[in-house]
């Protein structure tokens, strides 16, 4: 199998981190956004929405969006489990629960603060709508705020162990110093700030741990 990605992107970064986080090594072919990469003809065969990243497997399957490529490395090698105990219906059900909330309340309005506010992408976004940005932002300084008071009873975004809701909360955070906006520098936030460190330390998230080196073989 080979993964098609460009590490830049919050959803190849996810799934990067939670790569290392099973300690698996893939074969990566790495492509570049912003040479249109995504668009050529070759890369479209592979995924007709021209996205990144896409796994393609040993039979020429090639499975695209980042949360299922995920939930097949999950399936593949379920230890450590990221996405819930698989004994434990209602941790499953949390999980998945709090990392649909990030994905739509948090990583999405980011995503769509960037693609229709940031100058490098007005030609791969068309049309481009100023104002869809800005009405954006104030959903992410709502769920920010939301995930602090969360925080202030667990440690992680779905209960006490790290599961795949804080990688998408770290994605979308980390991006979000694209908008020249960062957690670190707000006001108040101290259980966000809290978390994040304890992000920044997992060894999964440092660069050097997402080229996917080391680990067993998938």
């Amino acid at each position: 199998m080979i993964l098609h990605t460009d590490p830049r992107t919050p959803s190849a970064r996810r799934v990067d981190i939670f790569l290392a986080e099973k300690g698996i090594e893939i074969p990566r072919k790495l492509l570049d956004i912003e040479a249109r990469d995504h668009r050529r003809p070759e890369h479209l065969a592979r995924n007709p929405l021209g996205q990144v990243p896409v796994l393609e497997l040993d039979d020429g399957t090639c499975m695209a969006e980042s949360m299922a490529i995920c939930r097949y490395f999950e399936a593949l090698c379920p230890r450590p489990s990221l996405f819930g105990r698989p004994d434990d219906p209602r941790d499953l059900a949390l999980v998945e629960m709090w990392n649909r909330r990030i994905e739509l309340n948090l990583l999405l309005p980011v995503f769509h603060v960037f693609r229709h506010g940031h100058p490098a992408m007005k030609a791969l976004e068309v049309p481009q709508v100023p104002a869809w940005a800005e009405a954006n932002r104030p959903r992410i300084a709502r769920m920010l705020a939301l995930l602090d008071r969360e925080l202030q009873g667990r440690a992680y975004m779905a209960g006490e162990a790290f599961t795949v809701a804080d990688i998408t909360a770290f994605v979308a955070i980390r991006f979000m110093r694209v908008l020249r906006w960062r957690v670190e520098e707000e006001a108040g936030l101290d259980h966000l700030k809290a978390w994040l460190a304890r992000m920044k330390a997992r060894p999964s998230v440092r660069e050097e741990g997402l080229a996917g080196a080391g680990g067993r073989k998938a």
